[in-house]
């Protein structure tokens, strides 16, 4: 295998190392081998371009349009000329698809499905990160630069995933890729024509060594670079989104009736809601219902729990129906009513998905939407949003008894798997506790209540929306024992506990009952946002609980006479409940159930005043957004700082007398002919001192001062080397320096700025990596051939003794 073909392959793969890191975003994974085989195609075009061979920028070129012509016959065949030709049809539809990749990366968590946007996004930024290292590395055989492009693709993998799909490993995995690519340059370089004139002094044996300075400084800056990539990706943002946020979240893309959805975690964007400092109006409702007190807006619901957090499962869409379908588990003998709401959501508001009543039973809106048939919730298509619509929602009102609840049967087994599933990861205090809390208790009903009064009446726990939300599988176990936090840890903690005592649970995520006005309306604001469980019970379906003290309404269904049972015998809505809890003490001695659950009651933990957070905690936030913003400055300008550092060490050290006479003379001559490199002559050993100075003049096309100064440090070089006692020449650096002004003068402007932001002479830096694995695989083996020679004396007279004895 050839040098190049070697380089290529390296490259290719160092690119798709790095793509890597992106894996964790999307679900399914399986672009990456689309992306490998493609890139391979790709990689293979610019071999038979450089073999021909091509002019470099016509290899450049002829790798582009392979590129295009794949994406096309992949992602826009119907639209091109014959299947493979791209035309402006089919720039059209790749560049429709791009349009919706970008709205999906906004709308989705990680990890995000895998929609032909998206794959398109991966796809084709895996084959232009991977044309960007071809070129730098292979083509124009400067591997050092081709670091930037691979380590923007792991910054962006960073970025999007806040830092958690960016795992260290990723990280890793593509510094492996990097420096596995410099080292196929330096052996390439090698086996071309060697080792660069090193320029330092010879060792004791009599052999030149390397540029100790050089080296050196290439080693730090390499350390650094790796450093400040391994932080920089802490200061990137996440783009994450909220369910209840100014931008929505939610819906992916849809066709017809197919196509699937996501959403992402609402935990940050809850809590923004509660805190801010003005409850804007969100949504105005007029609605037939006698009592309004538990009309709760439902948005999405969170079934998937995978120990650490709760999420929105990835389900199917389909066109909405009219009517809607009867819900899951309720039959005919429990009672319910039909009321019709009239929305009205605020201009501001661009929720992607549609706040209704459950369960919703016919929706009437303009705009395109779809139906997600498992939670019975709408998604707007492809950008459709909540702002400034007006839309009417028929919903039923159910109204089970305790004992309906309390004789439910088993529901189905496959549902029971699906919502009763627990994570290994969860820690076991949750599913202890829940034991302890509902011992006595005769069925799930029964179950249900008692974790919704221990959490809203008598288990000690404060509505706290300064609390962080946690991450992790601690979180749950964390809350259950410093009892603070808002509705997200109250649902939540329910919800994992009721799965794992075999009850169907989910989180709800929308907003609580608003606030009556003097015209009739309801109000609903930013501040109820809210998250509630919702537990399953065979013929009445999915069933609201409320765990969070003071916000909400209890239900109607949980003030039975279960034993044990301490809830109170009226609701209030959220609108009349304090977001705080009261200094003032109880008038009575005696705390009614409904007091204990609005936190008004005297004591130490009613009167507690929430402290507020300390200013002090946000320096690391700084410290990583200063490190960012240095990575970013830094590692472009690195080569340029690397080769500035370089020449002030070979050219400083005129003056120093004779002793310094060979090690300067030479650096100074390896800084002359790097700069030759650097605007694009490369360096050849073959070549004498006085003939790679005339080379120099030649190609450079230097007037006659400059020449004249490349000839005098050729011929200083020449008396170090050949004069038996080489006698000091002084102003060798000023001689550098004026021919680098004359190959300045006469370089184009792009030569100029190449030679000073992507100096060609970075490759050193592999060829000192390269150097030094030779050397440390040296040592190794010397090392295991010494061990092996220790030892075989010792087995010989170990034989002799035992065949003496």
């Amino acid at each position: 295998m050839s040098g190049r073909t070697r380089l290529a392959l390296c490259a290719a793969a160092a690119t798709l190392m790095a793509a890597c890191s992106l894996l964790p975003l999307v679900s399914p994974g399986t672009w990456i081998v689309q992306a490998a085989l493609m890139l391979a195609v790709q990689s293979a075009a610019g071999a038979a371009a450089r073999r021909v061979p091509l002019a470099r920028p016509l290899t450049v070129a002829a790798q582009a349009l392979v590129m295009l012509v794949l994406l096309t016959l992949v992602f826009a065949r119907p639209q091109a000329f014959l299947g493979l030709v791209p035309g402006p049809e089919a720039v059209r539809h790749l560049v429709e698809l791009l349009r919706q990749g970008g709205e999906d990366v906004g709308r989705y968590a990680t990890p995000a499905p895998l929609s032909d946007g998206i794959r398109l996004m991966l796809v084709g930024g895996v084959l232009v990160i991977g044309l960007i290292v071809d070129t730098l590395a292979v083509t124009f055989r400067t591997a050092a630069p081709a670091g930037l492009p691979l380590l923007a693709l792991y910054s962006v993998a960073a970025g999007l995933s806040g830092g958690h799909g960016a795992h260290w490993l990723w990280f890793l995995v593509a510094a492996a890729g990097y420096l596995t690519l410099l080292l196929a340059e330096g052996r390439d370089r090698l086996a071309q024509w060697g080792r660069v004139f090193a320029g330092a002094a010879r060792t004791p044996g009599g052999d030149p060594g390397g540029a100790v300075a050089p080296v050196r400084t290439g080693r730090r800056i390499g350390a650094v670079a790796l450093g400040i990539a391994l932080v920089a990706p802490l200061a990137l943002p996440a783009m994450e989104g909220g369910l209840l946020g100014p931008g929505g979240t939610g819906a992916g893309p849809g066709s017809g009736d197919g196509g699937t959805i996501s959403a992402v975690n609402p935990l940050v964007s809850l809590r923004d809601s509660l805190n801010v400092d003005e409850d804007r109006t969100v949504m105005s409702l007029r609605t037939t219902a006698t009592d309004a007190s538990g009309l709760y807006l439902r948005i999405v619901s969170l079934d998937d729990f995978d120990g650490t957090t709760w999420k929105p499962s990835q389900r199917h869409i389909v066109g909405v129906p009219d009517p809607f379908p009867t819900p899951a588990g309720l039959d005919g003998g429990v009672k319910r009513a039909e009321i019709t709401t009239t929305v009205s959501a605020a201009d501001w508001y661009a929720q992607d998905w549609l706040p209704m009543p459950y369960p919703p039973s016919g929706v009437r809106i303009d705009g395109s939407w779809r139906y997600e048939p498992v939670g019975m919730t709408l998604v707007g298509d492809h950008g459709q949003n909540t702002r400034g619509l007006t839309y009417r929602v028929r919903s039923l009102d159910v109204q089970p008894t305790a004992q309906q609840l309390a004789a439910a049967p088993d529901p189905a087994p496959a549902l029971r798997r699906e919502y009763t599933r627990i994570p290994k990861s969860l820690p076991p205090v949750v599913a202890q506790t829940a034991r302890a809390v509902t011992e006595g208790t005769a069925n799930h009903y029964e179950q249900a209540v008692k974790l919704q009064d221990w959490f809203a009446l008598n288990g000690g726990f404060q509505y706290d929306t300064q609390v962080e939300v946690g991450s992790g599988s601690q979180a749950i176990a964390k809350f259950l024992k410093d009892k603070r936090g808002f509705c997200v840890h109250f649902s939540f903690a329910m919800a994992a506990m009721a799965r794992t005592l075999g009850i169907p649970a989910r989180v709800a995520v929308g907003f609580a009952p608003g606030t009556p006005q003097g015209d009739g309306t309801i109000a609903v604001g930013l501040k109820d946002a809210h998250a509630w469980p919702e537990l399953y019970f065979e013929g009445i379906g999915w069933t609201r609980f409320e765990p969070t003290p003071t916000r909400g309404t209890v239900p109607s269904y949980t003030q039975s006479s279960t034993p044990g049972t301490t809830l109170p015998d009226q609701v209030r809505p959220s609108a009349g409940a304090s977001s705080e809890p009261s200094a003032a003490p109880s008038a009575s001695q005696s705390c009614s159930p409904e007091l204990k659950r609005l936190q008004e009651c005297s004591g130490p933990s009613a009167q507690a005043v929430l402290s507020p957070h300390d200013g002090g905690s946000g320096w690391p936030t700084a410290l990583a957004w200063t490190l960012g913003a240095l990575a970013v400055v830094l590692l472009p300008l690195s080569p340029l700082l690397w080769r500035r550092r370089t020449r002030s060490l070979r050219l400083g050290a005129h003056g120093r007398g004779d002793a310094d006479t060979v090690p300067h003379t030479l650096a100074v001559w390896q800084e002359l002919t790097d700069t030759a490199w650097d605007f694009g002559i490369l360096p050849d050993d073959s070549h004498t001192p006085r003939k790679a100075a005339a080379r120099i003049v030649r190609l450079g096309h230097l007037d006659p001062v400059a020449a004249a100064s490349v000839h005098r440090v050729a011929e200083a070089v020449e008396q170090v080397l050949y004069a038996p006692r080489p006698r000091p020449v002084a102003g060798l650096a000023q001689e550098v320096r004026r021919a680098t002004d004359g190959l300045r003068s006469t370089a184009s402007r792009g030569a100029r700025l190449r030679a000073a932001l992507a100096p060609r002479s970075t490759a050193r830096l592999a060829w000192a990596a390269s150097a030094r694995w030779e050397a440390a695989r040296t040592r190794a083996v010397g090392m295991r051939r010494a061990a092996l020679r220790r030892m075989t004396p010792r087995r010989g007279a170990g034989q002799a003794e035992a065949e003496g004895g």
